[in-house]
C-alpha cells in the first residue's frame, strides 16, 4: 500500500506561480497530477513516467505547467506558471506500480493510489 501526501495549493493571484509536491510513503512508477473544478468531472493534468524521462499535459496547460520527480526522494511536483482563474480546483496526485506507459498515464483508471488533494484558487 501506497500512501500520496500532497501540499503547495494555495490561493493566488491570477498569472501568479504555485508548485504542488506529492509524496509518497513508498515506491511508485507512473505519477500523475488529477483535477476537479466545482460541479466538472475529475481531469488529467500532467503525468510523468517511471524513469522521468517522458512527460505528458493536458492541452490547457501545456507551456505553463511541468511535472518533475525525484524519484530517491518518492516525490512528484507540478510547477504552475502563468495561472489562470480556470485552473482553480482540487488537484490530486496519483501512482501506479505496474510500469503503465505512455498515453495510459492519462487514464484516471491507470492509477490505484491517490491523495486527498490540494486546493488552488486563482483569483482574477
Amino acid at each position: 500500500q501506497v500512501q500520496l501526501v500532497e501540499s503547495g495549493g494555495a490561493l493566488v493571484q491570477a498569472g501568479g506561480s504555485l508548485r504542488l509536491s506529492c509524496a509518497a510513503s513508498g515506491r511508485t512508477y507512473g505519477m500523475g497530477w488529477f483535477r476537479q473544478a466545482p460541479g466538472k468531472e475529475r481531469e488529467f493534468v500532467a503525468a510523468i513516467d517511471r524513469s522521468g524521462d517522458s512527460t505528458y499535459y493536458a492541452e490547457s496547460v501545456k507551456g505553463r505547467f511541468a511535472i518533475s520527480r525525484d524519484s530517491a526522494k518518492n516525490t512528484v511536483y507540478l510547477q504552475m506558471n502563468s495561472l489562470k482563474p480556470e485552473d482553480t480546483a482540487v488537484y490530486y496526485c496519483a501512482a501506479e506500480r505496474t510500469g503503465v506507459l505512455g498515453a495510459r498515464l492519462r487514464r484516471p483508471d491507470e492509477y490505484r493510489y491517490w491523495g486527498q488533494g490540494t486546493q488552488v484558487t486563482v483569483s482574477s
